[in-house]
């Protein structure tokens, strides 16, 4: 996180939630070692997210390619809906795991009444693009051909993400559809990066965002692509001319996001190629606020809705 100040737009919440991220003394994860900045990450996250309780919550290891992607399995309580969402956390491709999206899943589940499937993919600068995309693709087809083995509905799928985690959802969707067959019947899509370019009017406004600047959203993109932002369309979601056939979406976009535009024009590229979209804009938000539930009533809100379109999207009756 940059240290700057906030737009005069923003929610009043977001402002005593700024003033307490400050007065934890933590330096940006950039600044540290890797090891140490991924730790840092999810400490920063953990305490100010909601942790509902759940079903239950449990730890595995699918076989995808050849190689071990663990996952965690959340349960709702009670008897759970038709359907499973995997989920792809954000963190820029380089931080962000289990632990710092364990609260954003566990509301999500709570929320849907859909068991959730969180992906530990494989991450930046150690293993750039294409790695988290065939992680995150070979999970879905996993769960489609083997989820009933472990419990976990085969049956209908919905692929979610945060941030980075959104772009990675978008790519398995197209992944999936160009190998044909599909399995996915929806996808959530949490204020996606979909352009490397980083030239839009949002980057403008928002460049100094103190939850995510312009210069940290082109480091990550360095990283991801390993040492120059990719310009494979797997990666750069705004280079991909046609979307047809890929599953109906939900776009959540935050107003005071560096990437804001981007996921709009997504949503809309969507639209011309004839997807079903929902898109909604919580213009009082920065980016990533997804993730401080416990302190911001808009990021409750926001969680709802997502978690209702995913219900709605894999036609799971109310």
């Amino acid at each position: 996180m940059a240290e700057n100040t906030l737009p005069r737009a923003a929610h009043p919440e977001v402002a005593v939630l700024l003033e307490e991220l400050a007065a934890s003394g933590r330096p940006s994860s950039r600044t540290l070692p890797l090891p140490d900045g991924r730790r840092n990450f999810a400490e920063l996250i953990e305490p100010l997210a909601e942790h509902p309780e759940v079903g239950a919550v449990e730890d595995r290891a699918l076989g995808v390619d050849g190689r071990e992607v663990p996952v965690r399995v959340y349960r709702p309580a009670g008897p759970a809906r038709a359907g499973t969402v995997v989920f792809l956390h954000g963190g820029g491709w380089v931080f962000g795991d289990l632990e710092s999206h364990d609260g954003l899943c566990r509301s999500l589940t709570r929320r849907s009444g859909i068991t959730t499937v969180a992906v530990d993919y494989r991450r930046a600068p150690e293993h750039p693009f294409p790695a988290a995309v065939a992680d995150a693709a070979g999970v879905i087809r996993w769960l489609a051909d083997h989820g009933g083995e472990i419990g976990v509905p085969a049956r209908p799928l919905a692929v979610a993400g945060d941030s980075s985690g959104g772009n990675l959802a978008a790519a398995a969707a197209l992944v999936l559809r160009d190998a044909g067959g599909s399995p996915l019947a929806f996808q959530a899509l949490l204020y996606p990066a979909t352009d490397p370019a980083m030239n839009t009017a949002s980057y403008a406004e928002n460049a100094d965002d103190p939850f995510l600047s312009a210069g940290e959203m082109a480091w990550y993109w360095s990283q991801y692509g390993g040492g120059k932002a990719p310009d494979d369309p797997r990666a750069a979601l705004a280079a991909v001319t046609d979307l047809s056939g890929l599953p109906p979406a939900f776009l959540l976009a935050a107003g005071l996001d560096p990437l804001r535009d981007e996921g709009l024009a997504f949503a809309d590229a969507l639209r011309r190629s004839g997807v079903p979209v929902r898109c909604t804009e919580y213009r009082d938000m920065p980016h990533g606020f997804l993730l401080f539930a416990g302190r911001l009533s808009r990021a409750r809100e926001g969680l709802a809705e997502a978690a209702d379109a995913i219900a709605a999207g894999l036609a799971v009756p109310g």
